[in-house]
């Protein structure tokens, strides 16, 4: 298989780690690294840096080149990718060779999947989500768009994590459960009911705390070839 021409954006400490489980998948190559912390555009050890603008002109250059969101704030990944305004056919997905996922479990255009994680049959991991290390998604849970399932985390069976919903490290969803679209559920908590959408979460067993600001409306990707 060639590896693919990769930009990742973003280059803080998750954009770090989305290029490891890209090294190590050997999937892609790295082409670029885009980050609007850069002012200007320069090239080192054969890797492009520079703003977010550089990403248009290396797609326009590089047929086969792909991209990735390697952010990993949900509300903040959302608007990156709300941002470039692109449709999703060369939007990479990665998933790390020491995950298991199972035949068959969708992993969505933009979802990184790190080292350790499971994902069994009838999974389904949405476009642009993380299931971070040692994370597992079991059988029939769907992990949403933009959600982030952290270190350690479990999904329990028919579980699921809407849209935005970050489940924090160490945290459990008993089977049948959702967590709502952007909310969270904190680090060792574990939801025993449904979480609604928009809150914060907490405790064994997890009780809402808080509640969040206005929800983002609903996701609805570019069509192919789209942008602004």
């Amino acid at each position: 298989m060639t590896a693919r021409p990769l930009i990742v954006v973003g280059d803080g400490g998750h954009g770090r780690v989305v290029r490891e489980v890209m090294r190590a998948s050997g999937s892609h190559r790295l082409l670029a690294v885009v980050d609007d912390c850069y002012t200007e555009a320069g090239e080192r050890d054969g890797v492009y840096y520079g703003p977010l603008l550089l990403l248009r002109t290396l797609l326009a250059d590089r047929a086969d080149a792909e991209w990735i969101v390697a952010v990993g704030d949900n509300a903040a990944r959302r608007a990156l990718v709300e941002r470039i305004g692109m449709g999703e056919e060369r939007c990479a997905s990665l998933v790390h060779p020491a995950a298991c996922i199972a035949p068959g479990v969708p992993v969505g255009p933009g979802a990184v999947v790190m080292p350790g994680a499971v994902a069994n049959p009838g999974a389904r991991i949405g476009a642009h989500a993380i299931v971070n290390s040692g994370a597992v998604v079991e059988h029939d849970a769907e992990l949403g768009p933009f959600a982030h399932l952290s270190p350690n985390a479990a999904l329990a069976g028919g579980t699921v994590a809407a849209e935005g919903a970050h489940i924090g490290i160490g945290a459990s969803v008993i089977p049948g459960v959702r967590i709502g679209r952007w909310s969270v559920l904190g680090a060792g908590a574990a939801a025993i009911r449904d979480v609604p959408d928009g809150v914060v979460a907490a405790g064994v067993p997890a009780r809402t705390i808080r509640r969040l600001a206005e929800l983002p409306p609903p996701y609805a990707p570019q069509p192919a070839g789209g942008g602004r």
